[in-house]
């Protein structure tokens, strides 16, 4: 008797374990952190929000452009967001340098261009930079997590107005997906790499929250009611 009970103990065990699994998406979904899950951040699921990880592997991007400061003209962009105006966001490369690079990279490559903001959960954020518009894609790049609890000290705190690198619970997968918050996150600090705050078009943030309709409260938007981002571009 007591041997069935063991088996069937390591029978259960490898069913949880493999649901587990199931429920995580492998660790392929670009999410941040459960909204109801404060203490957890380190283990994003489909109740999360953060980065972005192609299906193709992409290759991590050299380390010798790592904690070098962008060497650009401009370290603002505007975010043109299809019918509802224009957010300014001020970049830092004091405490996020290779993600601030990589993210002027994409800007000045285009890749933004047409894309959304698919994953939208008022109070919280607004996520987007998916070229495939479902939390899973990305650009053919990985970089290294800028944040504490990935060995780099960044000071800058999600607070209202701040942008943030979606990811995986792959610390260094961080690609293509950003996220601004809508509202204070101080759970999310120590395990993002936020690299910027708006300084202008808060109130667009605020209308993309408000207005857009989600389909759970994992803030999944449908393709059609993805607010579309025109453009992102540097701007003096």
């Amino acid at each position: 008797m007591h041997k069935t009970k063991s088996v069937l103990a390591v029978v259960l065990a490898l069913a949880l374990a493999l649901s587990c699994v199931i429920l995580g998406g492998c660790g392929t979904k670009s999410e941040i952190v459960g909204i109801n899950t404060k203490s957890d951040t380190t283990a994003p699921a489909d109740t999360s929000a953060a980065s972005a990880v192609s299906a193709d592997e992409p290759a991590t991007l050299s380390p010798d452009g790592y904690n070098k400061p962008y060497t650009g003209t401009s370290r603002k962009v505007e975010i043109d967001v299809k019918d509802m105006g224009v957010i300014t966001v001020e970049l830092d490369d004091t405490y996020a340098p290779l993600t601030v690079q990589n993210f002027l990279n994409l800007v000045n490559e285009g890749f933004y261009d047409g894309l959304t903001f698919h994953r939208i959960i008022s109070g919280f954020m607004i996520q987007g930079g998916d070229p495939l518009g479902t939390g899973t894609g990305g650009s053919t790049n990985k970089i290294k997590g800028e944040f504490a609890n990935n060995g780099v000290k960044n000071e800058l705190k999600h607070v209202r107005g701040v942008i943030s690198m979606a990811r995986s619970n792959d610390p260094d997968s961080a690609s293509s997906q950003f996220f601004i918050m809508h509202q204070d996150a101080p759970h999310l600090d120590g395990n993002y790499a936020s690299f910027g705050k708006v300084t202008s078009g808060m109130e667009i943030v605020d209308k993309i929250a408000a207005e857009t309709p989600v389909q759970d409260s994992n803030g999944t938007v449908l393709k059609a009611d993805q607010p579309v981002i025109n453009s992102i571009k540097i701007i003096e």
